[in-house]
């Protein structure tokens, strides 16, 4: 046996078995659990998994370019092994984006492929759709007024608005050139509820629309604004007028009634205010039997909104009357008492009747002293207008309006068309539809009234010739 151990070729015969030995169980044993999870280098099976919606994302010179045209998402498919797909998926570790960023672009429309960076070199990538058809302009900013709107049928009945005031005014506008040149409206909308009757201050987010009120793909700074507007409701002051109804107890007269206050605040639309001109109130004095001082209810007029209090307080004056000895004369003295009232309220109609009389007169001295004229197709000239730009008159269509002056009759016989200018000023506006304020220069001395105060224009460039 040593003789065997001795030899040199009895020892490579047995390291080889071993070997062999060794290499075969290596191989023919199920890969355990533990090594798949420590990492072995054993191969894996390969898959392929798509992925839906991965954002886009674009390399371009963002300070001077504006790209559009390009889809915001895409999907991709990945084949590799199954543990490094699933780990792309998870971590979301690789990129799609368009390479846009070489300085000398030219501007125009692209067909351009799509991307993958920071994606495992051992995976391989399909994305879908391959290309997209972008569009490369050159970037602008500009300045725009912004046109507050609301719906003014939501305030409650009688009330009135007055024009919405917008803080800041102006917005600045970033987006491609001809993006930008398409903008003809910049408006903030007041969403409301119905029934207002308070002022209103809240902000609103700003819109850019082109000509046919389509939303614009643009960046605007501010994107929201603070909007103030005044809603009120007409007032009219009118006097309290006391009636008695009733009569008061068997040997007691009224001597006087008086009402604090005097006057009461009716709050309403304005046609309804202009018919009211008191208000009055029953005093019922059937119970009276001394002087008195209590508080009626003042009962709202018709179609009247609200009132300044809802109550009045009436003083009574009265003075005793020693009864008649006499049966017979008792008839007699309601009688009496009974034609004093009459003459009462006959007193108190007189003096409404005077009042309205008055009133009518003087108004028929008012329209003698002054006298009416009106002229017609006044020319408005717009002030302001450059030499690139054309205006077109909306409102009033033709650019001619009317004018009704009041005065002294002497001074209108001389006044004619020539006397007259009516003008608008345009030369702060930009490309788009404006309201603007009709400018009136008249002889002194004249009243003067327009249909409207404002004129509504549209400013366009002006084509050039070829």
């Amino acid at each position: 046996m040593d003789k065997f151990m001795n030899n040199p070729w009895f020892i490579r015969v047995v390291a080889l078995a071993l070997a062999g030995l060794l290499f075969t169980s290596v191989n023919l044993e199920p890969e355990s659990s533990s090594k798949r999870s420590l990492g072995f280098n054993t191969p894996g099976k390969e898959v392929t998994e798509t992925i839906e919606n991965v954002p886009v994302e674009i390399d371009y010179d963002q300070d001077n370019l504006v790209v559009t045209g390009a889809p915001r998402t895409v999907d991709v498919t990945l084949k590799g092994a199954k543990a490094l797909v699933v780990s792309a998926k998870n971590q979301g570790d690789f990129r799609v984006y368009i390479d846009l960023s070489d300085p000398e672009i030219s501007l125009g429309q692209k067909k351009v492929q799509f991307k993958v960076r920071d994606l495992n070199e051992r995976l391989t990538a399909a994305i879908s759709p391959e290309y997209a058809t972008v569009t490369v302009q050159e970037r602008v900013t500009k300045e725009f007024t912004v046109d507050p709107e609301f719906n003014s049928s939501i305030l409650e009945e009688g009330y009135t608005a007055e024009s919405p005031v917008v803080n800041p005014e102006t917005v600045k506008i970033t987006g491609a050139k001809d993006t930008i040149d398409r903008i003809s409206y910049v408006k903030t909308i007041i969403e409301l509820n119905r029934d207002v009757n308070e002022t209103i201050n809240r902000q609103a987010r700003v819109q850019a629309l082109d000509r046919d009120l389509n939303k614009l793909d643009v960046l605007i700074a501010p994107e929201v604004v603070d909007v103030s507007i005044r809603v009120s409701i007409p007032a009219k002051k009118v006097p309290i007028v006391p009636i008695q109804t009733g009569t008061p107890d068997q040997g007691v007269t009224i001597t006087d009634i008086n009402v604090e206050p005097k006057e009461v605040t009716l709050y309403g639309p304005e046609s309804v205010l202009g018919s009211i001109n008191e208000v009055r109130l029953p005093v019922a004095v059937d119970e009276i039997k001394e002087d008195d001082e209590f508080d009626v209810p003042i009962d709202l007029p018709d179609n009247v909104q609200k009132m300044s209090r809802g109550t009045a307080t009436v003083k009574i004056e009265t003075e005793k009357v020693e009864p008649e000895t006499k049966q017979e004369e008792k008839p007699q003295a309601k009688e009496q008492e009974k034609q004093q009232n009459q003459e009462q309220l006959q007193n108190q109609e007189q003096l409404q009747n005077q009042e309205q009389q008055q009133n009518q007169e003087q108004q028929a001295d008012e329209e003698v002293l002054a006298q009416s004229k009106t002229i017609n197709n006044l020319e408005i000239q717009p002030v302001g207008i450059t030499d690139d730009m054309e205006l077109e008159f909306i409102s009033p269509d033709s650019g001619q309006t009317e004018i009704t002056l009041t005065g002294d009759p002497e001074e209108l016989n001389k006044i004619t068309e020539s006397n007259i200018q009516l003008s608008v000023d345009v030369s702060n506006l930009e490309e788009g539809k404006h309201d603007v304020a009709i400018q009136v220069n008249v002889p002194n001395n004249v009243k003067w009234e327009l249909p409207s105060q404002n004129a509504t224009v549209s400013i366009t460039k002006r084509n050039e010739e070829t």
